[in-house]
């Protein structure tokens, strides 16, 4: 039973990690995530108000909740962040209905509360850097990373557009494939490629404290539990060591 029990598990196990790769599009970009850099979170929600929340909701988070951990006074919530309400206390959401998305798109828009929890921060990284020319798509652009994307490049204005350099590859069978090799800038945007891998990188900042608004509170009370463990560790063991000292 134990052994029936491990092979389901690996099996399982197996299954989750295929069905992972098979949704990525090759190796990933790393996003270096730090969500004790203020300032970039800051930089991050205004992206996200900005670019983002027209279409994306994240409905699970207030705006208040945001000035308040980020360092926002009100005033400048209100006046910089919050375009569809006037309550500080409300959600995140959008006004487009899922029907009017669906006929704009071919699909229902994701709320992006927990999308860094979803997809990961090194994936967003990636989607964000890696939209190209594609004719063939309906509104010009695909990406590398989430083939067939049915959203536009929304931050395109400051990247620019990237065109897509492929090689051809030939198979053991003969066969011939082209692969992606890289990506290269077409049409410069208003924001160098550095700065706008910046921009990405505090975007995804923003959209991995969206997730997790408490991760640096668990942090540092997760740290206090481990020390406080191994203090009790060591009281244990001489609790132990006093109770069985007679025993034979």
């Amino acid at each position: 039973m134990n052994r029936l029990l491990l092979i389901l598990c690996l099996s399982l196990l197996g299954i989750t990690t295929t069905a992972m790769a098979s949704g990525s599009g090759g190796a990933l970009m790393q996003a270096k995530v730090d969500l004790s850099n203020r300032e970039s979170l800051q930089r991050g929600a205004r992206i996200f108000v900005n670019y983002c929340l027209s279409c994306h909701s994240a409905a699970y988070m207030r705006f208040n909740r945001v000035g308040q951990d980020l360092g926002i006074p009100e005033d400048v919530l209100k006046r910089d962040f919050m375009f569809g309400t006037d309550k500080p206390g409300d959600t995140m959401t959008v006004a487009m209905r899922d029907e009017d998305a669906r006929d704009y798109f071919g699909t229902a828009i994701p709320d992006l509360s927990v999308i860094a929890r979803a997809r990961g921060a090194d994936w967003l990284y990636t989607f964000f850097m890696t939209f190209y020319r594609d004719p063939t798509r309906p509104f010009g652009v695909n990406n590398v990373q989430f083939k067939d994307v049915a959203m536009p490049h929304v931050l395109w204005e400051l990247q620019g557009l990237q065109r897509v350099v492929k090689e051809r590859e030939t198979l053991e069978d003969g066969a011939t494939i082209e692969r992606i090799t890289h990506l290269e800038l077409d049409t410069p945007g208003q924001q160098s490629p550095a700065e706008y891998a910046t921009t990405v990188q505090d975007l995804v900042n923003f959209l991995v404290y969206l997730g997790e608004p408490v991760q640096l509170q668990r942090y540092a009370i997760g740290t206090w539990v481990i020390g406080y463990l191994l203090v009790f560790l060591v009281v244990a063991w001489l609790l132990k060591r006093e109770y069985w000292k007679d025993v034979h």
